[in-house]
């Protein structure tokens, strides 16, 4: 989410994009002299869910995947065309017959079972004048907000490619939401910048620029915003999840959050696979934030807004079969855009408190909304800085801050 600069309308029926995968052709004999292996590792199959390291036949060759990954079906990923998925071990010793073990689903890592933040309006740190966060959450009766953005200066964490988290940037300002029994959770990447795992190139490296971050704030929460076509770099998304994996091991608690594009009928199959490819990775995941907004089309974005959030909820329900529903409602937050969305279509007061509604039956993981300043500013002009519907200053905020989870 970046204020005027948010995504173009999303096809409702989205593609699945190669990107990233590099692919040759179908070599399949194996050389002259080389060294046989056992191969006692399922055969490869199109749709199968893959961790790092995990081992497949195909062919009568034996391979390791390189990153955690799912073959879409008809997308030929297989190990010989995408040897940038797939390490050739060597060909199989037809004395040992291969053996198929049962496949089992992969296991997720159990939900939290302390709260989060039910409420953290996002706040554009690269806003001018610089937001003031103690001001703003004293007069929108709030507790949390969402810092936005870190982005990528080459592979280096910076807010905004201006400030070095590592200076600790608005410290003192976080440090003051935490003494008034608040706290906040930072996101990474956003619409208009590069988010860290498309710029560096190991994962080592990624999971290091992370940490920076997480270090330099002592951050219990951290949001990926992934948009635009971040979602559908299977590179990327396989070294991001590898690096959150390993992140939430070095941090036991942390908590980690994506937020995505959405429609009314849900995530994107992009989008879903984010989830997923996080979800294999080991990634604790704490939170899935659609953005509820700028769909272009016409109609009431307050239902909308219910209607993307009850979608997301049934897409999540099938990646985490092994949850109850009320786990699975604590994994759903919903961000829409206040006032006047890029669309020119409106979100008002009554779709704000028709959302808390809803979220209160449902108790919902979290409620969000692009953006504090915008609220706080209650005025007409460009898009960054202004709702562009009649409301008081912080009027959104207090009717959001009614939800408690």
């Amino acid at each position: 989410m970046r204020h005027s600069y948010r995504w173009a309308a999303l096809a409702a029926a989205a593609l699945t994009i190669a990107a990233g995968v590099v692919t040759s052709p179908a070599v399949l004999a194996a050389p002259t002299g080389a060294i046989m292996v056992a191969c006692a590792a399922p055969a490869w199959a199109e749709g199968t869910s893959y961790a790092a390291g995990a081992q497949v036949t195909y062919a009568g060759r034996l391979y390791r995947a390189r990153v955690a990954h799912t073959p879409p079906v008809g997308a030929g990923w297989n190990p010989v065309a995408a040897a940038s998925l797939w390490e050739d071990l060597g060909a199989c010793d037809t004395t040992t017959p291969p053996t198929t073990p049962p496949t089992t689903p992969p296991t997720s890592p159990p939900p939290p079972t302390t709260a989060g933040l039910p409420h953290a309006p996002y706040v554009d740190m690269g806003a001018w004048p610089s937001p003031s966060l103690p001001t703003m959450v004293t007069s929108g009766n709030l507790k949390h907000v969402t810092l936005a953005f870190i982005t990528a200066s080459a592979c280096k964490a910076m807010w905004f490619n201006a400030y070095d988290p590592r200076q600790g940037w608005a410290r003192d300002q976080i440090d003051a939401v935490r003494a008034r029994g608040g706290d906040v959770k930072i996101s990474f990447g956003g619409a208009t910048g590069i988010e860290l795992a498309q710029a560096c190139t190991s994962v080592a490296a990624l999971q290091a620029e992370y940490q920076a971050v997480v270090t330099a704030y002592q951050l219990k929460y951290i949001d990926l915003d992934i948009e635009g076509s971040a979602t559908a770099e299977p590179a990327s998304v396989a070294r991001r999840s590898q690096a959150l994996a390993a992140l939430q091991r070095a941090n036991p608690g942390l908590r980690v959050s994506f937020t995505l594009p959405v429609l009314p009928e849900g995530l994107t199959a992009d989008g879903l696979n984010v989830i997923r490819s996080a979800r294999d990775a080991g990634v604790a995941v704490d939170l899935v934030n659609v953005m509820a907004m700028d769909y272009y089309r016409n109609g009431d974005y307050g239902n909308f807004a219910v209607d993307a959030a009850n979608a997301t909820f049934n897409q999540l329900k099938s990646l985490y079969p092994g949850r109850t529903d009320a786990q699975v409602w604590k994994m759903v937050g919903v961000t829409p855009m206040l006032g006047v969305n890029d669309d020119g279509r409106v979100y008002d007061q009554a779709d704000a408190r028709q959302l808390v509604a809803f979220a209160q039956g449902r108790h919902l993981g979290m409620l969000s909304f692009w953006e504090l300043g915008r609220d706080k500013n209650a005025c007409t002009g460009a898009l960054y800085m202004c709702t562009n519907i009649p409301q008081q200053p912080y009027e959104f905020s207090r009717i959001f801050a009614a939800y408690n989870g």
